[in-house]
């Protein structure tokens, strides 16, 4: 069974040095892009939320850390993480490379765009 955690500071501190390290940024630069933004673990994972909702997710690995979803974007957009894109809806930063935090904030920046987008659509 799965450790479960009180907060995301708990979540963070359960991780070896160099994965809390980079936990720290990616936190930091999604805090930066949505600073109105709610945290609590959901699905054994770090999630950044809106209005109660589940925004991104991020996740600490053996080997690295994960963001969740990633929407698709621009061409550029899509060149930028492309080294990073595993799944459909998901990159893979590496643990032994700097995260590139200024393509988290990006990530997290469409991220609340398609949220804006999409309770446009279904309205109140």
């Amino acid at each position: 069974m799965a450790p479960r955690f009180a907060s995301v500071d708990d979540y963070i501190a359960s991780y070896p040095e160099e994965t809390r390290t980079q936990l720290a940024g990616v936190r930091r630069a999604i805090r930066r892009a949505v600073p109105q933004a709610g945290e609590k673990i959901s699905y054994g994972m770090a999630t950044f939320t809106i209005e109660g909702k589940p925004l991104i997710y991020y996740a600490g690995w053996k080997n690295h850390v994960g963001l969740y979803p990633v929407p698709t974007g621009d061409p550029e957009f899509e060149e930028a993480i492309g080294p990073y894109r595993r799944a459909k809806d998901t990159v893979r930063f590496p643990i032994n490379r700097p995260v590139p935090l200024e393509l988290v904030a990006e990530i997290t920046e469409l991220c609340l765009k398609r949220r804006a987008a999409v309770d446009e659509d279904t309205g109140p």
